[in-house]
């Protein structure tokens, strides 16, 4: 009788045990899992501190007003609001447009905000928070002329001038012409080499377009009247594991969308439009290109 209940308690402690080793096992490994992914929020917690990278130079998203040393923009002054919102302080590092992301991949910078569309390739390597604007493509050009085009596929053998590593050089590109890349410079340069035949043609987001050409009203060039395409959605970018950094991020965006600071914010600087919601426009999709 002893025997048999002997083996029977040595039974139960033995699943005991094997149930317990089990859920530590489970366990390390969750929490393994839990801060590789936490470990960017986690850093930025502890510093109390999240550094953001932008380029300064794009109007009206991240720019310095005329006689200002104070950087602000539409993409700037969302970022500061989430930032108070998290309860962090901000910094932000200046980049030129193409070292923006390898500024994440080395560590420099713990995001970026810049104007930056949600896109496939891009998911492969970053994540993004949710979308803080909603857009869609346009081509600035010559006054006199519209520099010839009056279709996407009149670009072709023309000069495009923006970021090499930009969605809109890419579809550029994909249409047949060159992109005259640039260094981090202001906006005025990209328009002056359009009104001066060094370029052709400039794709951009179109609120931007709007507000560059009324900043330059001397530069005799335009916002194309015929054509939109690509819509895009802009969003923080964040490294790809940094499931928490995401999560707190989305939501203080999500809060400033329901108490429309979002909308205020749009509205001062897209001089009174909401670039925070989806557009009504009918936009042209983009078939069949690898972007």
């Amino acid at each position: 009788m002893r025997k048999g209940l002997l083996f029977i308690l040595m039974a139960i402690l033995t699943v005991a045990l094997a149930a317990c080793g089990s859920s530590e096992d489970n366990a390390s490994s969750d929490n393994g899992s839990g801060e590789a992914t936490d470990e960017k929020w986690s850093e930025i917690q502890e510093s109390g501190e999240i550094v953001v990278g932008t380029s300064g130079t794009l109007f009206p998203a991240s720019y310095y007003p005329e006689g200002s040393d104070e950087l602000t923009g539409y993409d700037v002054e969302v970022m500061r609001e989430v930032a108070d919102r998290l309860g962090v302080e901000l910094t932000f590092e200046e980049f030129g447009v193409d070292a923006l992301l390898t500024a994440i991949e080395s560590g420099r910078v713990d995001a970026v905000i810049n104007d930056m569309e949600i896109t496939e390739a891009r998911q492969e390597q970053f994540a993004f928070s949710e979308p803080y604007k909603y857009s869609f493509s346009t081509m600035i050009v010559r006054e006199d002329d519209l520099s010839g085009i009056e279709t996407l596929e009149d670009v072709e053998g023309k000069v495009h001038g923006g970021g090499a590593t930009t969605v809109f050089s890419q579809i550029a590109e994909e249409y047949g012409a060159t992109t005259k890349s640039y260094g981090n410079v202001a906006n005025d340069v990209y328009l002056r080499d359009v009104a001066n035949e060094q370029t052709d043609f400039i794709i951009n987001d179109y609120y931007l377009q709007e507000m560059a050409t009324a900043a330059y009203p001397d530069i005799p060039v335009v916002v194309h009247p015929d054509l939109k395409f690509y819509p895009t959605n802009s969003a923080i970018v964040i490294p790809k594991d940094a499931s928490t950094m995401k999560e707190e991020i989305d939501a203080a965006l999500q809060e400033m969308r329901d108490d429309g600071t979002l909308t205020e914010i749009s509205e001062e600087f897209f001089g009174g439009m909401d670039a925070s919601v989806e557009p009504e426009e009918d936009i042209q999709e983009l078939e069949g290109l690898d972007l």
